[in-house]
């Protein structure tokens, strides 16, 4: 099979955005956080290895005994572990939790930065999920988030290869094919 050009991979990509926009026209981020980006924040961070039913379920009970970033920070993490122990690593997420709530109100005023560089230094927060907060929360559309689902499509419509063996490296990929308005849809639509 021919080595197949960007100018064709780009069509590919644009028609392929176009039957997801008639399949799934109003795709949206499935974690339930009521509008606030701490709260997304968290539900991302803990969405990892898990499902999105699996944070939806815990997190209600989370906000309640927890609702702002200052009672998280003062939590106590058994009492967070026991939250959330139905989602995998429940230990590690728990700690990562209460250290992300204590860095946004130490570091950032009790706020999400609005920043790619400065979300990235929360505790449990890598790329992924500062993609998925800057677009959802903030309508700041700087990459795509790239998770499991996002990762194993791009291999399959072969618009990553073997060697993009890390998710940055696909994002990377994805950036150069896809025009960037359609950047905030892929996640969700994937």
């Amino acid at each position: 099979m021919p080595r197949e050009l960007m100018k064709e991979k780009r069509e590919r990509a644009i028609a392929i955005a176009q039957r997801m926009d008639e399949h799934f026209p109003a795709a949206e981020c499935a974690l339930h956080y009521w509008g606030d980006p701490f709260k997304l924040t968290i539900a991302v961070l803990l969405s990892a290895q898990t499902t999105d039913k699996g944070v939806n379920k815990v997190t209600p009970a989370l906000w309640e005994r927890y609702p702002t970033p200052q009672a998280l920070a003062d939590a106590d993490v058994n009492d967070v572990e026991e939250i959330i122990r139905t989602i995998g690593f429940h230990h590690a997420k728990a700690a990562n939790c209460i250290k992300c709530a204590r860095m946004v109100i130490s570091d950032f005023g009790g706020e999400i930065p609005q920043d790619m560089a400065l979300i990235q230094k929360l505790p449990g927060v890598g790329r992924k999920t500062a993609n998925v907060v800057l677009n959802e929360a903030f309508g700041i559309v700087e990459g795509i988030a790239v998770d499991t689902h996002v990762f194993r499509i791009a291999h399959q419509l072969g618009f990553a290869t073997r060697n993009d063996d890390t998710p940055e490296k696909v994002e990377a990929k994805l950036m150069k094919i896809y025009p960037q308005p359609d950047w905030l849809y892929i996640n969700h639509q994937w």
